[in-house]
């Protein structure tokens, strides 16, 4: 999208309600229609009511909007979420008393994400390898792909119920030898829907949201089909009473599990803000105005809402991704549009409960499949191993070990490998945590100077000394003393100069001639030549 950087901001606030109110309203409009089939979908597929799926979205959009960081993030239930949120409900005893304990652990983990904004902590995704992060969502992308199959084909759940990812894996043409033929009809269109809908060329066809086209097919054959009266409960998706079922719903009862209780926590609120800051950092690079996100205050925000929605039974959101996406291309200017997002996910849910009841499951296991594909695409593996075999070892490293524990442990294994591999090549110990960084200036230039290794574990310091140079400046970053300059620090700092130079200065990059990289990738991991 082409940046307009000659334009005036748009006003924040009142004011920018109503200078933007058109452009905002049409774009929260559109997102509307795209969040709302997908945040069912994730409760129910998260072991929450799905109504609490609308619920969160309501929170992330009608309050969390006013206090966020970032201007055209939408706030709501995340797919990449469902894996912890499953799992709290499940160790928690599963049902309707998993659902209340595992909201008293998420009320804790919403206050831990506000003192991560508090305590300046928006920097907690530069500290992980990237490999290690993309590992842990492709994880989270096939545990997605292996739990809806089944629902895709209609299967009736006592087969799978309690069965590990592995096993579901296994059990996969079980699943297709109990198949519903009616219902497995509908759910593989709405499948082909989803996949097939970026490649339409037709750009007014195009900005109908492909969720939206699923459910004015899905709808209309399950009522042809009546599965109100030939499908069993489960072909169909149930949320009773809005307002009703929202009220008071959290446990603590579960402190007494303490192991549980703050495995969660920490899954709850590390994993939500690594995802949220990940989408601010993504949703900033393609604002149009080239707006700068405040990432302590969208944690803030972030954690403020989940605190609120986990009182009342709704599922923790993040910044999500794939509808601040849509929010940018619909011309959204302000917060305003994540606002009206939430507003009309409320008028709908008040006034359209009974259209929501004539969902079929297929459908929406065929919407939430297709976003599993996208975290666990084959291309993500195509594309870590471009960067070098090192880096494709601690992907696959955080995959099975995300599949085989949990999230925690995997992301773990995939560090623990980062680790090991920079001790192999000579990082010294001391280098871990600290890399001596100088910075001189001299006329209009500022000189950076990286001594012994550059590496994800000790990037924030170097970030740190690289914002501290004002803008509009020539700077040089020089890495010839660095015995090793790993791929997330390569990133990290073609990002910083992107941004940088976005800003009227400009960055060179130099000092990497008598450096290996350990592939063709222009920002793959470097290794100093050893000297004869």
């Amino acid at each position: 999208m082409k940046k307009i950087t000659s334009l005036a901001l748009p006003k924040d606030g009142w004011a920018g309600l109503k200078e933007n109110f058109t452009s905002d309203a049409l774009s929260g409009f559109v997102v509307f229609l795209l969040a709302m089939p997908l945040s069912l979908g994730i409760a129910k597929a998260s072991e929450f009511p799905p109504i609490m799926g609308l619920l969160t979205a309501i929170i992330g959009g009608v309050v969390v909007s006013f206090m966020a960081g970032s201007k055209l993030t939408i706030k709501g239930p995340a797919a990449g979420l469902i894996v912890v949120v499953a799992g709290a409900v499940n160790e928690f005893g599963g049902g309707e008393i998993g659902w209340r304990l595992a909201l008293g652990a998420m009320v804790v983990a919403g206050v831990v994400q506000v003192l991560f904004g508090v305590f300046k902590l928006g920097k907690l995704a530069d500290i992980f390898p990237l490999s290690a992060i993309h590992g842990m969502l492709a994880a989270i992308g096939i545990i997605i792909i292996a739990k809806q199959i089944p629902v895709l084909l209609d299967v009736d759940p006592a087969l799978y119920k309690g069965l590990s990812i592995f096993s579901m894996i296994g059990a996969i043409p079980e699943f297709f030898a109990n198949l519903d033929p009616r219902a497995t009809l509908i759910g593989v269109a709405s499948l082909a829907i989803m996949m097939g809908w970026p490649y339409i060329k037709n750009p007014l066809i195009k900005k109908v949201p492909a969720p939206l086209v699923v459910l004015l097919i899905a709808i209309p054959a399950e009522l042809l089909m009546d599965f109100q009266n030939t499908k069993p409960a489960y072909a169909l998706l149930h949320i009773g009473n809005f307002v009703e079922n929202v009220g008071y719903n959290v446990d603590f009862g579960g402190i007494a599990m303490t192991g549980i209780f703050i495995k969660y926590i920490i899954m709850f609120a590390l994993v939500g803000s690594l995802e949220s800051l990940l989408t601010v950092k993504a949703i900033d690079m393609v604002d149009p105005y080239t707006r700068k996100s405040d990432n302590n205050r969208d944690l803030i925000a972030v954690g403020a809402g989940n605190t609120l929605a986990a009182f009342l039974g709704g599922l923790p959101m993040i910044s999500e991704v794939a509808r601040s996406s849509a929010n940018v291309t619909s011309g959204a200017k302000t917060r305003w549009a994540n606002f009206f997002h939430g507003l009309f996910m409320l008028i709908f849910v008040l006034v359209a409960t009974p259209l929501i009841e004539m969902i079929p499951n297929a459908a929406l296991a065929a919407m939430l499949i297709t976003v599993g594909i996208k975290l666990a695409h084959p291309k993500e593996f195509v594309n870590t191993l471009k960067i070098g075999r090192e880096q494709l070892a601690i992907f696959l490293v955080t995959i099975f070990f995300t599949l085989f524990e949990d999230l925690l442990v995997g992301i773990a294994a995939g560090i623990v490998l980062k680790v090991v591999m920079h001790v192999l090549n000579g990082t010294p110990i001391s280098s871990f945590f600290k890399a001596p960084t100088l910075v001189s200036f001299t006329g209009n230039r500022y000189l950076v100077e990286i001594d012994k290794a550059a590496i994800f574990s000790n990037y924030l310091g170097i970030k740190r000394k690289l914002e501290e140079i004002p803008a509009g400046f020539d700077v040089t970053i020089d890495l010839k003393n660095t015995k090793l300059v790993d791929h997330s620090v390569m990133e990290n700092l073609h990002h910083f100069q992107i941004d940088y130079e976005r800003d009227g200065g400009t960055v060179h990059i130099v000092g990497l001639e008598n450096h290996t990289p350990a592939s063709d990738h222009e920002l793959a991991a470097r290794k100093l030549k050893r000297t004869v």
